[in-house]
């Protein structure tokens, strides 16, 4: 038995280093480790990047500026979802199942129709609210001065919609350390255009800038990398399967509906907060959230590896398998993410003032709640994944129906009265709501739990 010195500290990181260390030399989870090394390293860096932009617009620009930027980003996804209409999800799938069943320039001529599809609805869609920016910022936010914000969002639906459908496209040809490094370009482009443009202008409004141009450079380098990744592929005699419109619709509409109810339980919020509350306020939270979900890009990262094998594993019929492979990955996650989550609920007022400002400090308690809901996320698992995998995705809408209703009732209830608590009140709940929903269906359904919470049989 290893001798400690008592300090319960450093007890706990030599813990969570053994259960760690036990997870690295397990062959059977050696592909998900293996395949997520990439992409974990991208998100962490991808973090960093974030976090230093944050820092930035904060300490020179304030925390109205960024509770702008939040409520940019919040507008920008909700109409890009109506622009991309749940084709990254579905190209991810169409990719890989051209590849096998036909030939690389099936599989082209899928993700090029739907390209000319998502550019041309992200066009009509920008076009609707760039011309209904006005009405938008003055009746919906009673924020009438937002509205050129607004309008100039709209125009770059086009490319944010090409840098998600890209980023899927590039892991469904398997490219693993390209999809790294489309995780990585977002934030390294944003940090760069924020440094470069605040060295030669003096404008509040920089930030915003350097956010969107971030989304031409994505959009426009996935689409270069989608082209030249295909062409490498490509032969004169390749087998092709047309395949409609219509049916790329008919997939990707049911992923649709998972989508808003994602955005739903994730931004609405900011969106609230926004139309109750001052740009300040909306800041605050944002920087609370930010850090509160940190973890949940490692869980995407390792969720990244884990969906493949759940989906491999569940239709080859080994079940025993699935559920070792699926409560492994919770375990990976659950000892990644939880010093993080521990350091956030100890220190996390103390970061805020040191790195954002002493003003930071109120979102302490906001910060804290969310941060329990993501501990719920962790010991969880794969959730979301697990069901998508396994065929149960209509259960698991229906879940992420009740659980986003619920965040918006209680956004509706508490925002007006608590603020930024009342937001992450509705926000851990929603989130401890989808998650234990989701692992009672799949206890129910298959005897067994892909939760994991140490000493807990």
């Amino acid at each position: 038995m290893k001798i400690t010195d008592g300090n319960p500290l450093i007890d706990m990181i030599d813990f969570i280093k053994r259960k760690i260390h036990h997870l690295v030399l397990d062959k059977k989870f050696s592909e998900i480790l293996t395949g997520s090394a990439w992409t974990i390293s991208a998100h962490v860096l991808a973090i960093g990047l974030g976090i230093v932009a944050n820092v930035i617009i904060a300490r020179i620009y304030g925390a109205e500026v960024l509770g702008i930027m939040a409520v940019l980003n919040s507008f920008l996804m909700l109409i890009t979802i109506f622009a991309i209409l749940g084709t990254d999800a579905s190209i991810l799938r169409l990719i890989p199942e051209h590849l096998v069943k036909y030939s690389p320039t099936s599989a082209f001529k899928v993700y090029r129709k739907t390209q000319y599809m998502v550019i041309g609805l992200s066009l009509f869609t920008s076009t609707v609210f760039f011309f209904g920016s006005d009405l938008i910022a003055d009746k919906i936010f009673s924020k009438p001065h937002l509205s050129f914000y607004f309008g100039l969002v709209a125009v770059f639906v086009v490319f944010k919609s090409l840098r998600l459908l890209n980023t899927q496209a590039v892991r469904g040809l398997k490219l693993i350390k390209i999809f790294a490094f489309m995780q990585l370009l977002p934030q390294g482009a944003n940090l760069i255009f924020l440094i470069v443009l605040g060295l030669f202008f003096s404008n509040k409004d920089i930030p915003v800038y350097a956010f969107l141009a971030s989304f031409v450079v994505t959009g426009i380098t996935g689409w270069m990398i989608m082209e030249y990744s295909f062409k490498c592929k490509m032969r004169s005699d390749d087998q092709v399967m047309d395949m409609s419109a219509k049916t790329i619709l008919t997939i990707s509409m049911p992923m649709l509906m998972t989508a808003m109810m994602t955005f739903a339980i994730g931004q609405t919020g900011v969106i609230m907060l926004s139309i109750f509350r001052s740009e300040a306020e909306v800041g605050y939270y944002a920087i609370a959230v930010k850090l509160a979900t940190l973890t949940s890009l490692l869980l995407s990262a390792i969720n990244s590896m884990a969906a493949p094998k759940f989906s491999e594993l569940y239709h080859s019929n080994k079940i025993d398998e699935l559920f070792y492979i699926a409560k492994k990955s919770a375990k990976l996650i659950f000892f990644t993410s939880s010093p993080i989550l521990l350091v956030l609920l100890i220190f996390g007022k103390s970061i805020l003032g040191i790195l954002f400002g002493h003003n930071f400090s109120v979102a302490y308690f906001a910060l804290a709640l969310i941060t329990i809901g993501q501990f719920v996320n962790s010991i969880s698992g794969s959730t979301g994944f697990f069901m998508n995998m396994t065929g149960n995705q209509n259960a698991l809408r229906t879940i992420m129906i009740f659980a986003a209703s619920i965040n918006v009732g209680l956004n509706l209830y508490l925002i007006p009265s608590i603020g930024i608590n009342g937001a992450a009140v509705a926000g851990m709940v929603s989130i401890c709501f989808w998650n234990i929903a989701a692992l009672l269906y799949i206890k129910k359904k298959f005897g067994k739990t892909i939760a994991y919470l140490p000493f807990a049989r």
